[in-house]
């Protein structure tokens, strides 16, 4: 069984922290720089793509096999791993000279931060213990997280145009040096996991394919459709593997996910939320990044400076939600705020071409940010309560799973709905309507995000949540034990 003794607590939080801000800024500082990419590396137009594309392949589809992965070696172990695999992928990225190159790169970095992610989470829920301390901790994280996505589009704006396009895989190096620094002396020190129970192969093998197959359908829309052939039989596959999966952990000794946490309200409750949350707010960048730049013709710097509103509108959401959670439960600052980011969003579907900045995007951001923060803040506590340390990865992957699914099926699926209300006209009035009705549609998620919380997640914190039920390998291993 796991101990769980603290550490020490700042210097965990300062590692965590500074991790998260930088996998969230990876997930977006690239989108500005692909025009500069393409010209220099000579990629194909349909190639370039998958200089997102396969980030988010590797990165979700091994997310579940990371955080159980902690859970069994050490959380330390894995985030100290994925780091390095994180850095060293982020360097080969940045001297690239062929488009292989840099998507082998990009793919390296997938696999770190799935493995380091769920193992930076899991080290935060088992320092802190479950109350206001660990609420504090997870809102420090969250708007890690809030700032490094939103600041992303900042950094890769200003660095493609007045550096180079290399420097937005080359900034990642001294961030990850930072959050490198304080986490080995910092960690809390961990029993020895236990390790005569057989790894589950194949239920890794299964969630792997079948996330991965799920996300490569998802994303490839762009070029098949989703009524095409390719695109249905990729994502029937994944249906079948993924029901695969679910049935195999029915049975295996160690399962990679064991399906009762699921029964969890708590569990189950966030993750269908942050899943819809994050499809609206991945989307949302998406619209108003395309609107700012192709309907208002901002450069590429400009663009990232108009995001400053919203970043710094998710950071006070994020604050506001954290002190609410600590004296409250999570469900008091989720429902306003995704209500609120909603509202902010239908604002947002009210863009024209003839607008600005300070007429159709500042007083929007605001609102849809502040709404966020106060989403994503409580959502992570939520998907922790209740959850025993021993779980605290697979918690964690699954939560990170909910997240990055979210985002990539909202945007393929939303960005449909954008191409079909232009029928492909490329003037910036059929444009800003097709953004307008995508904007429209994340607004409707929130909603959505809204009613789960509502009906849902539970009133009250558990007072004693207790442990989790041990895996068939681990009453045996607990039998010779005593």
């Amino acid at each position: 069984m796991y101990k769980n003794p603290r550490g020490r607590p700042g210097l965990v939080l300062a590692a965590v922290t500074v991790a998260q801000f930088v996998f969230a800024l990876d997930m977006s500082v690239v989108n500005v720089a692909l025009p500069a990419i393409r010209t220099d590396l000579g990629f194909a137009p349909l190639d370039l793509s998958w200089v997102v594309h396969v980030y988010a392949l590797t990165f979700g589809g091994l997310l579940l096999l990371g955080g159980r992965a902690c859970d069994l070696y050490g959380r330390r172990r894995l985030f100290l791993l994925g780091l390095a695999v994180f850095g060293l992928c982020s360097l080969a990225g940045g001297v690239a000279q062929a488009p292989w190159q840099l998507v082998a790169a990009r793919a390296g970095q997938g696999v770190g931060a799935a493995a380091a992610a769920p193992a930076a989470l899991a080290m935060l829920t088992t320092t802190f213990t479950e109350g206001p301390r660990r609420v504090r901790a997870l809102g420090v994280w969250s708007a890690a997280n809030a700032a490094g996505g939103a600041l992303g589009v900042l950094a890769g704006g200003v660095l493609t145009e007045y550096a180079s396009w290399r420097w937005v895989m080359l900034v990642n190096l001294p961030v990850v040096a930072v959050a490198f620094a304080p986490a080995p002396g910092g960690g809390p020190e961990e029993a020895r996991p236990v390790r005569r129970e057989r790894p589950d192969v194949l239920g890794a093998v299964l969630a792997t394919a079948g996330i991965g197959l799920l996300v490569f359908g998802v994303v490839r829309t762009d070029v098949h459709g989703w009524g095409s052939p390719a695109t249905l039989g990729t994502l029937a596959a994944a249906v079948v593997l993924l029901a695969a999966f679910a049935v195999t952990e029915t049975r295996a000794p160690a399962p990679l996910l064991r399906l009762g946490l699921l029964r969890s309200r708590w569990v189950a409750g966030a993750n269908a939320l942050v899943f819809l949350a994050a499809a609206g707010q991945f989307t949302a960048f998406y619209f108003v990044s395309l609107y700012l730049q192709q309907v208002l013709g901002l450069g590429a710097a400009a663009t990232g400076l108009a995001f400053l509103p919203f970043s710094a509108g998710l950071v006070a959401g994020t604050v506001v939600a954290t002190r609410i959670t600590a004296r409250r439960t999570p469900r008091v600052a989720l429902v306003p705020g995704a209500v609120l980011a909603a509202a902010g969003l239908a604002w947002f579907a009210s863009i024209s071409p003839d607008g600005g900045f300070l007429t159709d995007v500042l007083g929007p951001s605001l609102v849809t940010s502040i709404g966020t923060g106060l989403v994503l803040a409580p959502v992570a506590a939520a998907a922790t309560t209740g959850v025993a340390a021993r779980e605290a990865g697979m918690a964690s992957g699954l939560l990170n799973s909910s997240r990055q699914l979210g985002g990539c099926v909202g945007l393929a699926a939303l960005a449909t709905v954008a191409a079909h209300r232009t029928g492909g006209a490329t003037d910036p009035a059929a444009l800003s309507d097709g953004y307008a009705a995508g904007l429209a549609v994340t607004a409707v998620l929130f909603v959505l995000a809204a009613l789960v919380a509502i009906a849902v997640l539970p009133r009250r914190r558990p007072e004693d949540p207790g442990p989790s039920p041990l895996t068939p390998a681990e009453n045996r291993l607990e039998g010779t034990r005593s």
